[in-house]
């Protein structure tokens, strides 16, 4: 069954070119270990809430801008081993330079229940 991992994090607006070119990046090590299809979206149309929202969740700050995004793979089992060999992969060693505030990202696996593509 397909599965997606998701991610939801806060990215300066100032940084929003380095955060394109560091997921570009990215997509050739997640299709090495079997990825499917990898989408980022920058936030645009994101409504402010009084109770909760995306900026409360990711507790983002004033200029930074929501990213919604995710990764397809074939099933579950691809996912945990392309996460496990990616943790191994030396191109993984040392701490990356990353455009964001990797603290403040959240991230989770998700099975369909709907997928009207299929």
């Amino acid at each position: 069954m397909t599965y997606y991992s998701g991610f939801l994090l806060p990215v300066p607006t100032a940084n929003k070119q380095k955060y394109i070119d560091m997921a570009q990046g990215a997509w050739s090590m997640f299709k090495r270990y079997g990825a499917l299809r990898m989408v980022e979206a920058w936030g645009v149309d994101v409504p402010r809430g009084k109770v909760n929202d995306f900026y409360m969740s990711t507790q983002a700050k004033d200029d930074e801008t929501v990213v919604f995004s995710w990764i397809e793979w074939p099933d579950k089992a691809t996912a945990d081993a392309g996460f496990e060999k990616m943790m191994a992969d030396p191109e993984m060693q040392g701490p990356p330079e990353m455009p964001f505030d990797g603290m403040r990202m959240m991230w989770g696996g998700f099975e369909p229940i709907v997928d009207e593509k299929a």
